[in-house]
Parts: C-alpha cells; sequence; structure tokens
C-alpha cells in the first residue's frame, strides 16, 4: 500500500543517528519490495535484527501437490476438517492445510485455538480471511485486533503471530501467494490513492497499533522460504537471542493492514455483471473478488444469477463464507465450502436457478473468489475433503455406470 504512515519514535532524516536515552543507537532496518524499487518501510531496532543463536529445519505440514487429472469440477468441505489434531490445539501458522496450490499461489485453511509461534512467509505476502472467530494478529509494527469477513493482508517477511481471544475457534482462509498482493491497479490513481470509482477506499482499512515491546531472549521464530525440494518450498526455525518485538519506531508505505468485506461496496447494473466487477486484490498471475449481499440486475428482463461460462484462461476457486449462494442451491454446497471450476469445464448455475432468479431483488450472499492464470493442483485437504458426488450435480447425478 503506497500510503505513507509514521509510528513510535524515528530520526528527523532516514539512515541518520537514532539513540536511545542512554546514548546507543538504535539499528535500522530497511524491509522493502523488489531490491530497493518498490514499496518500504523503515523499523528502528533496540537490537541487531540479523543476530541468532541457533537454527533447525521446521517440518511443514504436507505440501504434496496432486494434479487435477482428470479434469474434474471439485467441492471441498473445508468444515469436515478437525478443529484438533492428536488431542491438541491447533494454531493459525502450523497446522495450515493445504487445499489447493501451484507455482503462484497456495489456499489453506485451519480453525485454530491456540496461539501460533513467531513466524515470517519469506515467498510472498498473505491474504488471510477470517471466515469466524476472533483474534489479535501481533507483528513488529503493532498489533490489531480482527474478526469475521477480516481480510488480513501481511507484506512478505513480517514477523508476526495469530493468538486466538475469543472461545471459538478463529478459522482462517489463508492465501498465501509467491508475489506482492496489492489494490487492483484499476483502482489506483498513477500515485497510488484509490479512485472515487474503486468499491473502498483508505477510511475503510484499519492498521496496527504502535510498536509493542516484548523483552524475551531466545525467541523462536518459523520461516517459510524457498526450497529445493518437490514442493520448493522449506521451513526453517530461527532462535534470536531478543525477542523480534523490540521496535521502538517505523515509517513508510509498506506495512500490515486489515480490510472487512461488509466494507465493500458492490458494483450492480441492469444486468448481471462479471466477476472483474467484484475484484478486491490482485497478485502475479492471481485475482482475489468477493460476492457480498447486494441489490441484483434490474433490468426486465434480466437473469440475475450467472450466465454458464467458461474459464478458458484461468481455474475458479469459489470460498463460500456467508448467506445463502442462490446459484449453488441444490449442489451440496454451503457454509465452507470451496468450489474448483478448472479451465477447460463450463459451468454456471445449479439445474433450476436460472429460472427461480429471475424477479429476485437482492442476494444475500458471501463468498471469497481467487481465479489463477495456471492450473491449479490439489493438496492433501482437498483429497481429505471431497464431495465426489459434486462433478455430477448439474446433471442430476446421473453418472454412466450408475444406476
Amino acid at each position: 500500500m503506497a500510503h505513507y504512515r509514521s509510528a513510535g519514535s524515528i530520526p528527523p532524516k532516514r539512515h541518520t543517528q537514532h539513540r536511545t536515552p542512554e546514548g546507543d543507537l538504535y539499528y535500522e532496518e530497511l524491509m522493502g519490495e523488489e531490491g530497493f524499487s518498490s514499496d518500504s518501510s523503515l523499523l528502528y531496532h533496540r537490537n541487531i535484527p540479523s543476530a541468532i543463536v541457533d537454527v533447525r529445519p521446521w517440518e511443514l505440514p504436507d505440501q504434496t501437490l496432486t494434479p487435477n487429472d482428470p479434469l474434474l469440477p471439485r467441492h471441498l468441505k473445508t468444515h469436515d476438517l478437525p478443529a484438533e489434531a492428536e488431542g491438541q490445539g491447533l494454531d493459525a501458522v502450523r497446522h495450515r492445510r493445504l487445499l489447493l496450490g501451484n507455482g503462484d499461489v497456495r489456499i489453506s485453511y485451519v480453525a485454530a485455538t491456540e496461539p501460533s509461534p513467531l513466524y515470517k512467509n519469506a515467498i510472498g505476502d498473505e491474504c488471510c480471511y477470517v471466515e469466524s472467530g476472533t483474534a489479535t494478529v501481533q507483528t513488529q509494527l503493532g498489533h490489531v485486533d480482527v474478526h469475521e469477513g477480516d481480510y488480513v493482508i501481511i507484506p512478505r517477511a513480517t514477523i508476526h503471530r495469530w493468538v486466538p481471544t475469543g472461545d471459538e475457534p478463529v478459522r482462517v482462509y489463508a492465501i498465501e501467494a509467491n508475489s506482492h498482493i496489492n489494490p487492483p491497479r484499476g483502482y489506483l490513481s498513477k500515485h497510488g490513492q484509490l479512485l472515487e470509482h474503486a468499491p473502498y477506499c483508505e477510511r475503510d482499512f484499519r492498521h496496527v497499533s504502535d510498536p509493542v515491546m516484548v523483552d524475551e531472549q531466545d525467541v523462536e521464530v518459523y520461516i517459510k522460504h524457498r526450497g529445493r525440494g518437490p514442493s520448493g518450498i522449506d521451513g526453517t526455525i530461527h532462535v534470536q537471542p531478543q525477542h523480534p518485538f523490540d521496535v521502538v519506531g517505523w515509517d513508510g508505505c509498506l506495512y500490515p493492514y486489515v480490510f472487512n468485506v461488509a466494507d465493500y461496496e458492490p458494483i450492480t447494473g441492469r444486468v448481471h455483471q462479471p466477476p472483474p466487477a467484484h475484484q478486491v486484490w490482485e497478485a502475479n498471475n492471481l485475482v482475489i473478488c468477493n460476492f457480498v449481499p447486494r441489490k441484483v440486475d434490474y433490468h426486465p428482463l434480466a437473469i440475475p444469477v450467472p450466465y454458464y461460462h467458461s474459464n478458458v484462461d484461468s481455474d475458479e476457486v469459489m470460498f463460500y463464507c456467508g448467506g445463502d449462494y442462490e446459484a449453488r442451491k441444490g449442489s451440496g454446497i454451503g457454509q465452507g465450502s470451496i468450489s474448483l471450476h478448472p479451465a477447460g469445464h463450463a459451468h454456471g448455475p445449479q439445474p433450476g436457478a436460472y429460472e427461480r432468479s429471475i424477479g429476485a431483488e437482492f442476494f444475500d450472499e458471501l463468498a471469497v473468489m481467487v481465479d489463477t492464470f495456471r492450473p491449479l493442483d490439489l493438496g492433501e485437504a482437498a483429497l481429505a475433503t471431497e464431495d465426489d458426488r459434486y462433478p455430477y450435480s448439474w446433471s442430476g447425478g446421473r453418472r454412466l455406470g450408475q444406476g
């Protein structure tokens, strides 16, 4: 986000001496994108941020990906994933279950009840959608409380942790890019301001608090990074001699922030609007859209549900996270469901939905969509939760060779 912010104690000019009350130097760290050529922030630490006293491997959850072959539309039921592992509570970092992925993105899900360790994703930005529950996301730059409907945008290599705060699990739908995640370029001025036609503006973002100091020693930080194994991803634990939450101040244009889906202002029209009208974020080779409660098409002959369409350039993933999705009635899809509609297969509303939607004036539905421009493979959690009847739901469940 190219919008300048400043928090805590910083010197009047960058790259100059900044001293503690006792006269010692604070340590300046540049956290920047694309080398030194894009957005960045400057952090001022009490301790040397690169110091480590131990290192060991972190065995990541199963990152195996299986091709979607034979080519099928898929229905995955995330609420069938257990909320605990071997009698232990889950956290929002170590216990994510991989649903779908390719070289540009990995999509995971977890129902977390326990605080996570400190964590940084050194591969790309994360967009974590909170389906339900509450948590505090604690970061080097400050903390922010999150709740149902929040998108939490966490820039690459930001050290943070998830701390659930309610009696119920915090259910997190994690979209991990292999690049940076930003508002769509079409919503931005040439200087980075959100324009008048954008469905949200800077006022809708929630930001982290001022930095919160933690004075601890020999602290573990879990790092997800590029690797040489079959998945191309590895994990490492660095033990830092002092807690990385030692930032006294920072400024710049690169920082975590939160946007709630209820603040998205839908774009509607006389006839059905295509998915780009519902876009909320973009990254390399993928876009993220959301379908929110809204008034629908008002042409006198309009058919409000989507027309059938073939994604000739992209795979489409829908995460159904609220309301009653009109076009999917009769498919078995419900709260927490995910549909994968791959390139090469025409898809659209379930039988009967086309006709039922005529005359509708409002849809009470909520879904997060990811469109990728390279094929998506299936993670272990997809294989564990798949509804194998879904591919045949448009033909009333009829399948050759069966009764």
